[in-house]
């Protein structure tokens, strides 16, 4: 298959070969499938002419952006979160110094500072601009205060994703422009409709999920909260769809996996991998179709 979609390249003679436009949603750690969608078009010598993305999946799309491949990805994630012993060494090393610190940076107990958390682990790839990215970027964050989204496109990047990825009750919020922002996924859980008309072809990821379980459990604490999230991350979604589906439609298999399981990255890699292929088919049937070509 990847040589016949090859042959669609711009080449003297042939036709053209359709762009492709990439929504990454959020979902924690849940969204470490996006590595297989970023692979497949690694795979397929495609370069997306726009990237979205909500929390997770906005860190995912800017490692993208900035050029690294889906393989790099996948070994910075394995070789950082997915490992117990660097993942305790880099938070320790976050420890405010004294009292005068953690207040300074914003320290609340019970909660990280989310800016300060990726800055340990994002790669050093991923630069501190927008400008300095090589596929347009629009980050979603939630303007908690304006009950609206915010996109972001310029400026600071790093600042962005941190707002984009600042789960309530986990992270601090983050400032941007003055605003209080949280978590991009609360408002717009796969932003692919900030990519209509910017390609031939849109492709939406979902990694939201849903409560799992056998039914009659009665959840925890926090399994409750996040629940509740994924519940009305679903809804926004079907209504979104409602209004005007994306060409592909992704749904890797992560229901049996916690926002914040990210020291299972190999677990959660290894349950999602059948994703790449299910993109490759698509893709193949999208970019082969005549009104296409």
């Amino acid at each position: 298959m990847k040589q016949d979609l090859s042959m669609m390249h711009g080449s003297a003679g042939a036709p053209a070969r359709p762009t492709v436009a990439l929504a990454l949603g959020g979902g924690g750690a849940r969204g470490l499938a996006h590595i297989h969608v970023i692979e497949a078009l690694d795979e397929l010598g495609i370069r997306p002419v726009a990237i979205a993305g909500s929390s997770i999946g906005a860190i995912m799309g800017a490692g993208m952006a900035a050029g690294l491949r889906g393989e790099e990805i996948r070994a910075h994630t394995l070789s950082t979160v997915g490992h117990r012993r660097e993942v305790v060494n880099r938070l320790w090393q976050l420890r405010p110094s004294s009292l005068s610190e953690a207040m300074a940076s914003g320290f609340r107990f019970g909660q990280f500072n989310v800016e300060r958390v990726l800055k340990a682990f994002l790669p050093e790839a991923i630069p501190q601009k927008f400008s300095d990215l090589e596929i347009p970027l629009k980050v979603v964050a939630t303007d908690y205060y304006g009950q609206t989204e915010k996109i972001c496109e310029k400026g600071d990047l790093r600042k962005a994703l941190a707002a984009s990825a600042a789960l309530p009750a986990i992270f601090t919020p983050v400032r941007i422009d003055g605003r209080v922002m949280i978590d991009g996924g609360i408002y717009n859980p796969i932003p692919f409709d900030h990519l209509r008309g910017l390609a031939d072809i849109v492709i939406a990821v979902d990694v939201v999920g849903g409560p799992d379980g056998d039914g009659k459990a009665i959840p925890s604490r926090i399994d409750s909260l996040f629940g509740a999230s994924q519940l009305m991350m679903q809804s926004i979604i079907a209504m979104k769809l409602k209004e005007g589906a994306p060409d592909i439609l992704l749904r890797p298999d992560v229901g049996r996996y916690r926002v914040m399981d990210f020291l299972r990255a190999q677990d959660v890699l290894n349950a999602t991998a059948a994703i790449k292929e299910e993109l490759k088919r698509a893709l193949e049937e999208r970019m082969t179709a005549p009104r296409l070509t």
